[in-house]
């Protein structure tokens, strides 16, 4: 039975996440929804990051087993048919080997958070960054958002609902990025703590907003303690960028 694996693009507004929730309705149902319409049988269709709620995607890999043979290109137009009119795209598919895991076999996920730092009104990108009027110090968030690199108990960035076994994290990247009223917090790691990524994002607000220090951001860090951490950021302004195998 052929494995496939897919790369899918989703804007994550109209979703309860990736995974199917009893809550509403999720790119993975979609999904799986579209698979069962070409090959006429359920089918698991794996990802590989749990996206939250209105969490967007640019990159999501997916894999899954059909029965029926199909040429990649074949599978990828038809499962863009069905899809329609969910804002979901399968970039491409290609088979792969029988023991590839769009999850564990994952060696390092890249995420982008996306900040409107101007004061106009959003038109164009509503849902789609964070807006925030008043300017940020971005070095003063670059700089405080190093003191995260490494391995560390991120039990503070941590949803109290995580289902992760441990808190401990090896996180690689976390860099702040400014490009006129455009700011983007770029991080990478192996894996991440549900909602790691939105609660790292608003403690770092605080930094650019100088409600806090690089030092205020380091001891929420070793506090260990979900009640240390600054605001969590809304979904609106994150991506998942791509993932490596």
């Amino acid at each position: 039975m052929p494995r496939y694996k897919l790369i899918i693009e989703y804007d994550g507004a109209p979703y309860c996440g990736w995974q199917i929730q009893d809550n509403g309705p999720s790119v993975q149902g979609a999904l799986e929804d579209a698979v069962k319409a070409i090959c006429g049988t359920f089918v698991r269709v794996n990802g590989a990051g749990r996206t939250d709620a209105g969490v967007h995607a640019l990159a999501q890999v997916a894999h899954c087993d059909i029965e029926k043979p199909f040429a990649p290109g074949r599978l990828r137009d038809g499962l863009n048919a069905h899809l329609r009119p969910h804002p979901i795209g399968v970039l491409s598919a290609e088979i792969v080997p029988d023991d590839f895991e769009a999850r564990f076999s994952a060696i390092k996920r890249h995420y982008v958070y996306r900040i409107s730092n101007r004061r106009a009104n959003l038109a164009l990108e509503i849902g789609k960054v964070w807006r925030l009027p008043r300017r940020l110090d971005t070095q003063a968030m670059h700089a405080a958002a190093q003191r995260l690199i490494g391995k560390h108990d991120f039990t503070t960035f941590r949803d109290t609902e995580c289902q992760a076994k441990s808190p401990d994290k090896t996180l690689d990247q976390l860099d702040v990025i400014r490009d006129g009223d455009n700011v983007s917090i770029v991080t990478s790691a192996r894996s991440f703590l549900h909602s790691q990524v939105r609660s790292m994002v608003g403690s770092l607000v605080w930094v650019g907003e100088g409600r806090w220090s690089a030092d205020d951001l380091a001891a929420a860090l070793a506090a260990r303690a979900r009640t240390a951490c600054g605001p969590v950021a809304p979904p609106d302004g994150l991506y998942l960028v791509k993932v490596d195998y």
